[in-house]
Order: C-alpha cells, then sequence, then structure tokens
C-alpha cells in the first residue's frame, strides 16, 4: 500500500536511475561493458566509434542518446505538472467538503 501511495516519486527515482545508468562511459568500460552484442552500451559505443574515428555515426548515437535523454525529461515533467494540478484539484474538493 505505501508503494502505492508513493508511486509518483518511485516513477521520477527510476527514471532519474535509469538516466544515471545511461550516462555513465567510465564505470561501464572500467568493468569491461564494452562488448559487442553483450554488454555494449550507447555511451561506450559513442566512445569507440570516436576513437576509431568514425565521427558521424558517434554524432548520430549522441543525437539519439539527446534524444531518449530529453524524451525522459519530458516525460518526469509531465508526471510532475499532472501531479501537481492532481493534488490542487483534490484539495480544492476537500476544501470545498462539509
Amino acid at each position: 500500500m505505501l508503494a502505492f501511495d508513493e508511486r509518483y516519486a518511485l516513477l521520477t527515482v527510476l527514471l532519474a536511475c535509469f538516466g544515471r545508468a545511461i550516462s555513465e562511459v567510465g564505470a561501464v568500460m572500467i568493468v569491461g561493458g564494452n562488448i559487442d552484442g553483450f554488454t555494449r552500451v550507447m555511451t561506450t559505443a559513442i566512445a569507440l566509434e570516436t576513437s576509431k574515428g568514425d565521427l558521424p555515426l558517434a554524432l548520430a548515437l549522441g543525437m539519439v542518446l539527446l534524444a531518449v535523454v530529453l524524451a525522459l525529461n519530458a516525460v518526469i515533467a509531465l508526471v510532475a505538472r499532472w501531479r501537481g494540478a492532481r493534488s490542487e484539484s483534490l484539495g480544492a474538493l476537500q476544501g470545498a467538503a462539509p
């Protein structure tokens, strides 16, 4: 029941964790997360393509990553706005009750 009451906070935490996880290049490379087809993530692929000199592919991957992060932030903002509007309407309803 507690998880249901805090579902918006949990959603924000999960989205923030996702954003943090996709932005870690160094940590992924340190633990060997650059195996093609198994553990390669977007950020290590960008670093690899840049070091190989394939800048158009690296820029394209970077734009895709930025689009994902922008969409993630838009979802967080929309959830926060929806939650604020919902809490205001609930407060108005509770204040009008006798």
